[in-house]
């Protein structure tokens, strides 16, 4: 079977990753050069995005290319490392209230901020 790319599921990815590391899209757009309104296009799958784009995306995100284009990681291992990782935080997120889930939020994003300053 021929892998395609889905640039909505690219999207997503790229944006899981980027609410994750705290940024918003501004600052991601400021980080890989780029205006914001086309990284947010980018984010919706609205549009596709030069091999420039793509390769600054993936050394900001620290995301394999092919993780973002196909949403697959070469290392099943550490694929699988990320996939429960990612469940769970969701499943944390998810039995929490609205307030609980902000803050919790807020707190990751002073979190990876700090480990950044290291």
């Amino acid at each position: 079977m021929k892998e395609t790319y889905d640039r909505l599921a690219a999207g997503d990815r790229i944006r899981l990753k980027r609410t994750l590391l705290g940024l918003t899209q501004e600052e991601m757009a400021v980080k890989i050069n780029r205006a914001t309104k086309y990284y947010a296009d980018i984010e919706r799958g609205c549009c596709g995005m030069s091999i420039e784009t793509l390769m600054a995306l993936s050394a900001t995100l620290d995301m394999p290319l092919d993780y973002i284009i196909y949403g697959k990681v070469s290392d099943e291992k550490e694929e699988k490392k990320h996939t429960e990782e990612t469940a769970a935080i969701i499943g944390m997120l998810d039995t929490s209230d609205m307030r609980t889930r902000q803050y919790a939020l807020n707190m990751l994003k002073l979190f990876l901020a700090a480990c950044k300053r290291r």
